[in-house]
């Protein structure tokens, strides 16, 4: 059983997973095939149990977790600074959103189209990831706020790289929505910044054991 805590860590350690490969995909044109499947799928998880239950290959939120705490100041763990501007960026976007009733109907009547996809194809078939993508477009891309990804040009401009990056921060979405669900705020990360940093850590056998 998480505490209140852990759960909050466990919540941005999905967040930043999904940063960190937005980042990825954005400088490089690939990310690991596996971790992205896993992240997509937390979109399909909307009545969990427990926050641990939205994520249900934990092991794979090792790169989020090395991000989160690097972003915490862990000396241990190089930091990257885009995937943590893309979280308190996603963290924005969705606090707006859970104020607008319209666009969580839209967006909850469009994961549900992607839901019947993944019966015919496997979710990161290029269909689903479209499907996933149009739903970032139609609802989080409607708000004056944009998240402007930093990378290559040669690889921004892949169609289906820039669907795989809106369709993980749609995922992004999901992950600051349970983190608020959680109790988490953004002024945690001035005043808790340890107490989250020490929470992350303690995930650290469950993320690595797959628990």
């Amino acid at each position: 059983m998480l505490s209140q805590s852990e759960e909050q860590a466990l919540a941005l350690c999905g967040l930043l997973q999904c940063c960190t490969m937005v980042d990825e995909l954005a400088r490089t044109g690939q990310c690991d095939s596996e971790e992205q499947n896993a992240m997509l799928g937390t979109l399909f998880v909307t009545n969990p149990e427990r926050a641990q239950d939205v994520y249900l290959k934990p092991h794979l939120l090792q790169s989020g977790q090395k991000s989160l705490l690097a972003a915490l100041g862990d000396q241990q763990e190089s930091i990257t600074p885009q995937p943590f501007r893309y979280a308190l960026a996603l963290m924005h976007l969705q606090q707006k959103l859970s104020k607008r009733g319209d666009l969580l109907n839209k967006l909850g009547e469009r994961v549900e189209h992607s839901r019947n996809q993944i019966t015919h194809f496997d979710i990161g078939h290029e269909n689903v990831v479209a499907s996933l993508a149009a739903t970032y477009q139609e609802t989080i891309s409607t708000f004056n706020m944009r998240i402007q990804v930093a990378g290559h040009a040669r690889h921004l401009q892949v169609e289906h790289n820039a669907a795989k990056i809106r369709a993980l921060l749609l995922a992004g979405i999901r992950s600051a929505t349970l983190w608020r669900q959680v109790g988490g705020h953004r002024w945690h990360f001035l005043f808790s910044k340890g107490r989250i940093k020490n929470a992350a850590k303690a995930l650290s056998g469950a993320i690595e054991s797959g628990e």
